[in-house]
């Protein structure tokens, strides 16, 4: 006799330790962190990296989450939902660990100069065609005490590879800043 009822299908339980990477904007209110970390800490998932920032008017939020890959799942689901009862947008993207960069090592460059269109751009691109990785930027305007004045600032992460004379470039970064007119300085990250 041949059994037909159906079989149960097995699947393999969810995997632990998935990751996914979160970036929400919207219009700037209280409340807007909690929301998001409060869905996070009910499915159980870990919020390990974050940037969340006040930009003009709106609020953007960055975040990398682990946990059980059903409860990034449930979490993104609830995050849609979440994003249009509240107005705002959202990406999740599941990704992986970041292999570390072979032989490099991490170094802090911080830069100050007067305000202007193109510091950003000048900047990435001298690193850039040194083919040295940024990892973290941060940049923000400030008047200045006494005139007002507007300020820029950069914070950068860089990776250097080993092959790179960090003397050489430390000298050539001074003639850089010194050719934009720009106060920056590179110095090893603690």
């Amino acid at each position: 006799m041949v059994d037909r009822r159906p079989q149960e299908v097995r699947r393999p339980p969810p995997r632990a330790g998935c990751r996914a990477v979160v970036s929400t904007i919207g219009r700037d209110r209280p409340g807007i962190i909690n929301e998001l970390s409060e869905l996070a800490a009910e499915l159980d998932l870990n919020i390990d990296d974050s940037r969340m920032a006040g930009l003009g008017e709106e609020f953007a939020a960055l975040m990398s989450l682990t946990g059980n890959e059903s409860a990034l799942a449930a979490f993104e689901a609830r995050l849609k939902a979440l994003a249009e009862s509240k107005g705002f947008n959202t990406l999740f993207r599941l990704t992986g660990e970041r292999e570390p960069p072979p032989a490099a090592l991490p170094y802090r460059v911080n830069l100050f100069a007067l305000d202007h269109p193109g510091i950003v751009y000048r900047v990435t691109g001298f690193f850039s065609s040194r083919r040295i990785n940024i990892q973290d930027l941060q940049t923000g305007t400030q008047r200045a005490p006494h005139t007002g004045t507007p300020l820029f600032s950069v914070a950068m992460t860089i990776e250097v590879p080993s092959s790179v004379k960090i003397r050489a470039l430390k000298d050539a970064f001074e003639r850089f800043c010194a050719e934009q007119d720009l106060d920056g300085e590179i110095s090893a990250a603690l």
